[in-house]
């Protein structure tokens, strides 16, 4: 099983900025689309950001459009999401995955590999 490898949160004031980064191991996953999705106790993963393969198509759920920016180095096969004016309803656990289209990491169709997220919470 090749789970994906979340970084880069933190404790962070409201208004402030976090990246995280995803980098599967290897070249695992290096050509396919990759999602963000977050989590809080109580409620069901939420999609969050995603990019296709390579890379110029995103697409992103509303409450997030025009604060965060998701991108991928290929050569580096890291996925990053940058999260700007952080508000405190961002706060939760980031998770990456891998679906094969970026039609499907929408959906939340992808796979079984979650691996560890990274923790955010933004403070008011």
């Amino acid at each position: 099983q090749v789970y994906q490898v979340a970084s880069g949160g933190g404790s962070v004031q409201a208004g402030e900025s976090l990246r995280l980064s995803c980098a599967p191991p290897g070249r695992a996953f290096s050509n396919w689309a990759m999602g963000w999705f977050r989590q809080t106790p109580g409620k069901d993963r939420e999609f969050v950001a995603g990019i296709g393969w390579p890379g110029s198509a995103t697409r992103y759920t509303d409450s997030v459009k025009g604060r965060f920016t998701v991108s991928r180095d290929s050569a580096k096969n890291v996925v990053y999401l940058q999260m700007d004016r952080l508000r405190s309803e961002d706060s939760a656990t980031y998770f990456c995955n891998a679906g094969e289209s970026l039609a499907a990491v929408t959906a939340g169709r992808v796979t079984d590999a979650w691996g560890q997220g990274t923790q955010v919470s933004v403070s008011t």
